[in-house]
């Protein structure tokens, strides 16, 4: 029942059931699972709302990096990518895919890659929150106001998140975003990313 209901969510919020819905009952227990996501959801939410959806993708997958976790880290790129190409008409130099395959990177060398990533993107002033969250992440900084609070959040949600990833040995599945409803969307991304491949 617990799994069928967060589901529903996944179809709610992203249009598809999340791959991570089952592991995460089966890790934390049903009830536990619910209470999670309860505690959680609504602010993840609220963040999406006051950071704006590229930033707080762009952390959902640092912080997913940075703790090794191949499926948190593809849905919320592709999210960002999405999200992107809407908005502003343009994609990431790498696809979700290929940046799915930098977990596990030391956290200079992820810094490095993201920054470069990030300045080709033109997308300058999103290094110093790669900066931040690599930070809080790696547990050498706390937040100082209410947006690095924001992070801070983020930062626990995926320690959960990433565990139960890394320990389901979860498949990727789909962006995590409610841009991924828009099939018309997710078709002309696909054709502009193979149009560049």
């Amino acid at each position: 029942m617990a799994v069928g209901i967060l589901e529903r969510l996944g179809r709610l919020l992203w249009g598809f059931p999340p791959n991570l819905m089952r592991p995460i009952v089966e890790q934390l227990g049903s009830i536990r699972a619910l209470l999670w996501f309860v505690r959680n959801m609504p602010r993840y939410e609220r963040t999406l709302q006051v950071v704006g959806p590229v930033r707080t993708h762009l952390l959902c997958t640092v912080i997913s990096l940075h703790n090794g976790c191949r499926y948190c880290a593809y849905g919320h790129a592709y999210a960002l990518d999405l999200v992107l190409y809407r908005d502003r008409n343009q994609v990431l130099p790498v696809d979700a895919a290929t940046l799915a395959t930098w977990t596990g990177l030391p956290a200079g060398e992820l810094r490095e890659r993201l920054s470069t990533l990030l300045q080709q993107a033109k997308l300058h002033v999103e290094v110093l929150w790669v900066d931040r969250a690599l930070a809080m992440a790696g547990g050498g900084q706390r937040p100082i106001d209410s947006t690095e609070a924001r992070v801070a959040h983020l930062v626990r949600m995926f320690a959960t998140l990433n565990r139960v990833g890394i320990a389901g040995d979860v498949e990727p599945d789909e962006a995590h975003d409610p841009a991924n409803k828009d099939t018309g969307l997710r078709r002309r991304h696909a054709e502009y990313r193979a149009a560049l491949a």
